[in-house]
């Protein structure tokens, strides 16, 4: 077992700090009093209550929370059936074709998806608005659902499926009662990641929004654009405590599923 050394613990330390600096500097310079964001002038909370008085940004925030759930939510569901055609149906006509859609998102160009997706919209008639962020959304963040998931299907001892077929069970039922409820982390992990990459989209988002649906990132990227204000901080730093608050409760809640599991799994064991 190797030792903990000084140089490994020189370059954790520099590895966090160029992570997580910046952002430690951007929550203390939220509660500057100074409007000069590189100036410290005292402590002050006064840009939070003027944030929370700007109608524009609660409006924006309001959009990308919305479409950051529906989005999500769609794109967990079509992304766990996509993982569960992969694993589990195995070789058919069109399976790689059809993988390849299904992965293609993570590597196109966020450029090249928006803009096709733009002419879409438009060939179709579809007004922009807060449906066709969505359907954008769902379109790159399912891929990243179906990777999760198939990674966890990918080692699933399907011998428990089976048995609970040999039960009485449905396909449906056995996947509903029994699979599901052992790849729940992985569904979890997937909802998650595909609701950071949603509040965190700017380019996919900015070629399908239109009138009423501006998300924060296009708020922010438009106010950037004239300087950075307190406001801004303030903004990021809550954008910053409410994924902490949802990464933790995540963590959570899985480890306790997991501990759960693992001592049923154990009173099965002493039960036999």
């Amino acid at each position: 077992m190797k030792r903990f050394s000084w140089f490994n613990a020189t370059a954790l330390t520099l590895g966090f700090a160029f992570l997580y600096l910046p952002m430690v500097v951007l929550v203390i310079y939220s509660f500057n009093a100074s409007r000069l964001v590189t100036v410290w002038a005292g402590f002050s909370t006064q840009w939070y209550a003027e944030l929370f008085r700007d109608q524009e940004f609660l409006d924006a925030a309001w959009v990308t929370l919305r479409v950051a759930f529906f989005s999500s939510t769609i794109a967990t569901v079509l992304g766990t059936m996509a993982a569960h055609v992969l694993i589990r149906t195995g070789r058919f006509r069109g399976r790689t074709l059809f993988s390849g859609m299904i992965y293609a998102p993570l590597v196109m160009p966020e450029v090249i998806t928006g803009l096709s997706l733009l002419l879409l919209f438009i060939g179709i008639g579809l007004d922009r608005g807060v449906l066709t962020v969505v359907l954008a959304h769902t379109t790159f963040a399912m891929c990243y659902v179906s990777v999760v998931v198939s990674s966890r299907l990918a080692t699933f001892d399907t011998a428990l499926e089976e048995a609970a077929l040999d039960l009485g069970a449905t396909p449906f039922e056995a996947f509903r009662l029994v699979t599901l409820p052992i790849i729940a982390p992985a569904v979890i992990s997937g909802w998650l990641l595909a609701f950071t990459l949603s509040l965190d989209d700017l380019v996919i988002a900015s070629f399908t929004t239109g009138p009423g649906a501006t998300t924060l990132p296009i708020k922010i990227f438009s106010a950037v654009r004239l300087g950075v204000s307190p406001q801004i901080n303030a903004l990021s730093t809550l954008l910053i405590v409410f994924v902490a608050i949802g990464v933790i409760t995540a963590s959570l809640v899985t480890k306790r599923a997991a501990v759960q599991r693992a001592r049923e799994e154990r009173a099965a064991e002493t039960t036999s």
